[in-house]
């Protein structure tokens, strides 16, 4: 009991003891707010898993304002930094594909009633994709002298979002009693043929998280303007490198395939979907985005990283006068206001 007595003792003596650490580094710190607006500009990436589409890095860039809480220590040059901002992103990105994608139509019939199997062959397949996000970055950090970093999150939603198919075309007829069939239009097997299609598509659910963190330092010379009541405001510059990782599958499945066919070979003239030249069986068929596909991937996680620059306008806060005495306040006002160097 008594060994329990003295460990709860001690116990109450460190939590005052923090409490009183506590309440002295609160009355110490220095707290400054700040306004100010952002610029960012890199490559971006949706990185798929498990996919036979290889992806490439496009450019995006982001534009927002940004609240800023600095505190730390007063007259001390380190301060813990507390970001909330609004900001809109811009990008685009492609996936390709340089395999062969091979689909068929079985059991055709051609004019004489031969039996036949058309064949799809797409090549040189690539997929584009643009879009614009509004995105919420909450971040924390520290910021020593001329250097900083911050860690957090970037909640984004996707408010447009549109992709462009392109691909190389090859179609034909196999038959069992001839050989294959190819480069004949007037049947409606082409070669190398261009297609293409674009839609307004959404990233998953058009939501994403994304893990972020930047570090760099601040630019230029910093000043701090002597004043009596209300000091001007101190602006900062900063230069620094990002990167965004999202922790949220974007990939919206469905059950489209890469290619959805015609439901039937004809190039009978009376039809009123044949056109000379042969370009019914290509119009007929719809190349669907390859984020919507059930096979693409087992996911798909944003990914960007490039430069970012942010300048900072302190906001004006109230000190307490040193000398308030009118003579002085009207000495004071007619003499010029000083600008000096501040160096933490």
């Amino acid at each position: 009991m008594k060994n329990t007595t003295i460990s709860v003792k001690k116990f109450q003596s460190y939590g005052i003891l923090l409490l009183a650490l506590l309440f002295c580094g609160s009355v110490n710190a220095k707290v400054e707010n700040y306004l100010g607006a952002y610029a960012q500009l890199g490559d971006w990436s949706l990185i798929p898993t498990q996919s036979s589409y290889s992806t490439s890095f496009g450019v995006a860039g982001s534009v927002g304002g940004v609240y800023e809480l600095q505190a730390g220590p007063a007259l001390k040059p380190t301060r813990f930094l507390f970001d909330l901002g609004l900001g809109m992103t811009g990008g685009m990105t492609a996936y390709s594909q340089s395999s062969d994608v091979r689909m068929v139509l079985a059991n055709q019939k051609d004019l004489q009633g031969e039996p036949f199997d058309y064949v799809y062959e797409m090549q040189d397949r690539q997929d584009s994709y643009n879009s614009i996000a509004l995105h919420l970055p909450i971040m924390f950090g520290v910021q020593h002298k001329y250097f900083y970093m911050l860690a957090g999150f970037k909640f984004y939603y996707h408010v447009w979002t549109k992709t462009r198919s392109t691909a190389l075309l090859n179609t034909y007829g196999e038959f069992e009693a001839f050989d294959e069939f190819r480069n004949m239009p007037e049947y409606q097997f082409f070669s190398n043929k261009s297609i293409k299609n674009g839609v307004k598509t959404q990233l998953g659910t058009g939501f994403d998280v994304d893990f972020s963190f930047e570090i760099g330092g601040r630019i230029g010379s910093v000043y701090d303007a002597i004043g009596f009541d209300v000091p001007d405001s101190k602006i900062e510059y900063r230069l620094a490198a990002f990167l965004d990782y999202g922790l949220v599958d974007i990939h919206k499945r469905s059950n489209q395939v890469a290619l959805t066919l015609p439901e039937k070979y004809d190039i009978d003239p009376a039809s009123p979907a044949y056109v000379y030249n042969g370009t019914s069986m290509v119009d007929n068929l719809v190349m669907n985005d390859i984020m919507s596909t059930t096979n693409f991937a087992s996911k798909v996680n944003n990914l960007m990283v490039g430069l970012k620059f942010t300048v900072l306008f302190q906001m004006p806060e109230h000190k307490n006068c040193v000398l308030c005495g009118d003579s002085y306040q009207s000495l004071v006002r007619h003499s010029p206001r000083t600008r000096m160097h501040y160096d933490e």
